[in-house]
């Protein structure tokens, strides 16, 4: 079913990353199955009609004479304008156009519905329900009644538990035991997580997809070994330099039975359930939203493929109807929501899928009040390459909010071991705007989570590791880091939810999706551990 959304974003198509319909068909064509693809949401079909052609016989009436005996003004004698003569070619004249003119037609439809122009949204009829989950880390105390929503330990287990058919998850390593990289007490909830995909797998017929990032000497994945050796899990590794040249799989998803979903910041490590702050979305009973999340997997199970290109132009098992320009209508907890979600790298992208990118940029562009932003890091460059490159997309987004449209700009990063130096130059560059001019605010604080002296020997733990950013009418989720790298040759996704016009006007806006999160961001921004950043260094 399709209906009139209220969403109407800037249609710049130079920015959509959609591509052209590819012939060939994938060899390992197995891998993917095309039914489970459309998970309940159904394309239109357009049916095509018999041409009824009548016998020209019923038609050529010239001979019938008018009442006088003559031809008088009729149209079918020799003097009118519709000579039997002329009846063949029109008929094949009518055929060519028929024939030449209504595929074009066809193709222009299905293009806008999947990537184009129009501003129409698809409504899901699934009873979905959604929650924020967060990994709170061990020592971080808030106000009783400030952290009301399941950790993500919570959420893992209560996925695998209730999985019938299949568990499919895309991940960056694997750490989830204590012996894989450092033993500590709290490696616990890891160590259960892994032993229920374990059992998953070996003991309950449950099909586990695992696409990794392509393992390294330093990131060994010891737990995929095991689960392949047991015969619980079938594991691919996308290798991107390979691929695209360098960059890794960031992205953290998983996808039971193709209708539950949970996607954030917590990789598949112990210290993202104990000793890491994350943020992510759990959707239950939505097989609209977990088949277009499931297309996405898709690729990236194709991509693991050993001998696997990425193919110049994707096949259509790929396409996605959803995206910036056509959202899914969802009914989150009983309340319509427009939602998409973005993908990269572009190259990553097939038919119809937004690059996270254009989709970060159209949440800031559609803000109108405020931009609330929490992530581990913001660097306007190109950090991961021979050469260091300025990359200003997102930073000349929100300078363009904050001075065009006077658009509050919060941002909330992270400060810890492994924090970059440069950083704060370009957040003070950002900061100083501020009071440029009436109604220009732009306000940056750092995020430090405490450390007892035994948590701090903990290796690349104890962060703010959140992924997200909320604005007066948009939720937005996602698996990258605010750097260049993470948009143009790193994998990631980035899930939407836009409040409908309803909703974000009404005094029950703050119980909504988005305004859980921005409740989430108001408490760790005025909570003991964020500070401002100093402007004056």
């Amino acid at each position: 079913m399709v209906r009139p959304g209220t969403y109407s974003p800037l249609k710049d198509k130079n920015n959509i990353a959609i591509t052209n319909r590819m012939k060939p068909v994938i060899e390992d064509a197995s891998s993917v199955d095309a039914n489970g693809l459309d998970g309940g949401c159904e394309d239109a079909v357009a049916e095509e009609g018999d041409l009824e052609l009548w016998d020209s016989r019923y038609m050529l009436r010239g001979d019938q004479h008018s009442a006088d005996g003559a031809f008088g003004n009729s149209r079918w004698g020799p003097r009118g304008w519709c000579r039997p003569s002329c009846i063949p070619i029109t008929i094949i004249l009518i055929l060519i156009v028929l024939v030449v003119l209504l595929p074009l037609l066809d193709h222009q439809n299905s293009h806008h519905g999947k990537g184009g122009s129009s501003s129409n949204s698809s409504v899901c009829e699934d009873s979905c329900r959604f929650t924020l989950v967060e990994s709170i880390p061990e020592g971080l105390t808030y106000p009783p009644g400030s952290t009301p929503h399941p950790s993500t330990y919570q959420t893992w287990m209560t996925m695998i538990e209730n999985a019938e058919n299949s568990i499919e998850i895309a991940s960056f390593y694997w750490t989830l035991r204590g012996s894989d990289i450092y033993k500590h007490p709290s490696a616990w909830q890891g160590e259960d997580v892994f032993k229920a995909l374990m059992e998953a797998g070996a003991n309950r017929s449950i099909t586990l997809r695992i696409a990794q990032n392509f393992p390294n000497p330093k990131q060994p994945n010891l737990d995929t070994e095991d689960l392949i050796r047991h015969g619980a899990a079938e594991v691919r590794s996308v290798n991107f330099p390979r691929l695209v040249g360098g960059g890794v799989l960031h992205t953290k998803l998983w996808i039971v039975d193709r209708k539950h979903v949970y996607v954030g910041s917590a990789n598949m490590d112990w210290r993202s359930l104990t000793q890491v702050k994350e943020l992510g979305a759990a959707i239950y009973n939505c097989s609209c939203l977990a088949a277009d999340f499931g297309k996405i997997f898709d690729v990236y199970w194709f991509l693991g493929l050993p001998e696997s290109e990425i193919p110049g132009e994707w096949p259509d098992i790929f396409d996605t109807a959803y995206n910036i320009f056509h959202p899914m209508s969802v009914p989150f907890n009983g309340t319509e929501a427009l939602t998409y979600v973005g993908s990269s790298p572009p190259s990553f992208c097939p038919d119809g899928r937004s690059t996270d990118l254009l989709t970060i940029q159209e949440v800031i562009r559609t803000a109108e009040k405020f931009i609330y932003i929490s992530v581990m890091d913001y660097l306007p460059l190109i950090i991961y390459a021979p050469k260091v490159q300025l990359w200003q997309v997102i930073d000349d987004a929100l300078r363009e909010a904050a001075v065009n449209r006077r658009v509050e700009i919060r941002l909330l990063i992270s400060e810890w071991n492994s924090t970059k130096p440069s950083m704060d130059y370009f957040l003070r560059s950002l900061a100083a705007i501020s009071g440029s001019y009436h109604g220009v605010t732009v306000r940056v604080k750092h995020f430090k989570v405490s450390s007892t002296a035994e948590q701090a020997k903990i290796p690349f733990a104890r962060v703010n590791h959140n992924k997200y950013m909320v604005t007066d009418n948009t939720a937005y989720i996602g698996t990258s880091n605010w750097s260049g790298d993470y948009f143009t040759k790193t994998g990631g996704v980035g899930l939407v939810v836009r409040d409908n016009a309803t909703e974000a006007s009404s005094p029950e806006s703050k119980s909504s999706i988005r305004g859980q999160l921005q409740a989430i961001f108001e408490r760790d921004w005025s909570s003991r551990y964020s500070t401002p950043i100093n402007l004056s260094d």
